[in-house]
């Protein structure tokens, strides 16, 4: 596999900061020193561009080859969704209704529904993040005592329905990171449920803890409290989107916590807002609607909001979590191909047509990403109006997914970049702090020794940042290490 320096020059729309002009010379030692022992010990199909902070490439491998990309996609997410609703945009959850609360008892007379709009932070007790709880203390500030009706659920566009995506492989079903996405999100469409042992021997088991709070309500408890410290427990999942729990528990036993995909997010939402109502001492009836059909002069009764869009895209990067990319797709997307409409965005941020992209998070194996193309949007995404402070919204060197390269760098912040990872694929981009401008770096692998080609990426930006700085957060300012914006974690 050959390695060539070229000097390509990629234009963009503005100037950065004036600073040394970087050139091969300047990386090709010890590029070339780190290529030839990666090239040895991590055979496979490598793609890597080391380019200055305006995209002209200063080292490359294969830099015009598409390949599997996994999670970096979220960078071009990123980008993408904040180009369309801003750094301040906010999802809302809201009760909806038409009709009017009556005095003397306090019922809800006419039509009413939860408007769910696919905020990955709602209902996670864990976490930051509004609650349904929220939504229904604002109805009985309202005056409302009881609802009665079916639960009815709409969305701001689209359909208030969340499902396991086409493009994602059947071997990621029910796992963790990929449960169901859409408009019905809560607690990241992961359910928790923590059992301990009953009152005294012979009596079943009790749910101690649940998230979201309610979901317990749809645990079947079939374990049974015994003599002792042992505990053989069993969760598995039924078919009508409910969960059982068997087995035997001591009744000096530890509780045991299990976790789950949520199947069935509609359910999930029914028995959380149940939980939700009588908390706030609302009584809900789940009777016929009492009006006809329709909802004229439909009107907001309460509503909570997510964090900010770059708070949530900075955890999303972070964590590297999916249902919070395919969100974020979502929300920048106007039509009903959003992953086409980011392919699009991307070849016309980047002026290349080396991406193809067909989900959000990177967890489809039919995306593929030239490395050119990640590290000219990395270069011009700051210089557009939405891409201010751009670097800030990954983490630093140190946290999260980087939490393996905190060790041979100067200190947090001198690298902003994502990781990626799928079965023999493993891909880092991202930003590099050095005295003489930000280099930009994508390395991507595409092949069966995904250990070592990991360590090798790793070993890419120590090496290139063994000097580094903290990389700026705004390119339109002067800001050196430990300067006035150094990045607050």
């Amino acid at each position: 596999m050959p390695r060539c320096t070229v000097l390509t020059l990629i234009a963009v729309a503005a100037a950065w900061p004036k600073l040394p002009a970087q050139s091969p010379a300047s990386v090709a030692p010890v590029l070339d020193a780190w290529w030839a022992r990666t090239s040895h010990r991590s055979p496979g199909d490598w793609g890597v561009v080391v380019a200055d902070q305006t995209g002209r490439v200063l080292w490359q491998v294969n830099q015009d080859t598409p390949m599997i990309p996994a999670s970096t996609v979220k960078v071009l997410t990123t980008g993408f969704a904040r180009t369309s609703v801003g750094g301040d945009a906010r999802r809302a959850t809201r009760v909806v209704g038409s009709g009017r609360v009556d005095s003397a008892t306090g019922m809800w007379v006419g039509r009413w529904a939860l408007e769910l709009n696919g905020d990955p932070t709602l209902e996670r007790p864990d976490r930051t993040g509004p609650t349904l709880r929220q939504l229904a203390q604002q109805l009985s500030a309202i005056g409302v005592r009881t609802l009665v009706g079916p639960l009815e659920v709409t969305t701001g566009s689209g359909i208030a329905r969340s499902s396991y995506p086409t493009v994602w492989s059947d071997r990621f079903r029910g796992r963790i990171y990929a449960p169901p996405i859409g408009p019905i999100t809560l607690n990241e469409n992961v359910i928790y449920v923590t059992v301990g042992p009953g009152a005294k021997i012979g009596s079943r088991a009790v749910v101690i803890g649940d998230a979201p709070t309610g979901v317990g309500s749809l645990v079947a408890m079939a374990a049974t409290t015994v003599a002792g410290k042992g505990t053989r427990l069993r969760f598995s999942s039924l078919k009508d989107g409910r969960w059982m729990v068997s087995g035997k528990i001591g009744l000096r036993g530890s509780a045991r916590r299990f976790q789950a995909v949520s199947t069935d997010p509609t359910a999930v939402l029914e028995a959380v807002w149940q939980h939700a109502t009588a908390a706030a001492g609302i009584q809900w009836i789940k009777a016929s609607a009492i009006a006809a059909p329709g909802m004229p002069d439909r009107h907001v009764l309460a509503e909570v909001a997510s964090e900010t869009f770059d708070s949530i895209a900075h955890e999303v990067n972070t964590r590297s979590l999916n249902i919070g990319a395919e969100m974020m797709l979502r929300w920048g997307g106007a039509g009903t191909a959003p992953a086409v409409e980011l392919t699009n965005f991307v070849r016309k941020i980047t002026g290349l047509s080396g991406v193809h992209l067909v989900d959000g998070s990177g967890l489809s194996e039919e995306d593929r990403v030239a490395p050119i193309v990640f590290t000219t949007y990395l270069a011009r995404m700051p210089q557009t109006p939405a891409g201010k402070n751009f670097p800030l919204l990954f983490p630093a060197n140190g946290f999260g997914t980087l939490r393996r390269l905190g060790s041979g760098l100067p200190g947090p912040g001198v690298v902003r970049a994502k990781t990626g990872t799928l079965t023999n694929v493993v891909t880092l981009v991202g930003y590099l702090g050095r005295e003489d401008g930000t280099l930009i770096i994508a390395a991507m692998y595409n092949g069966g020794s995904q250990y070592s080609a990991r360590q090798a990426q790793w070993d890419l930006f120590r090496k290139l940042g063994a000097h580094g700085v903290v990389v700026p957060t705004d390119f339109g300012e002067d800001t050196a290490a430990g300067g006035p914006n150094t990045p607050r974690q």
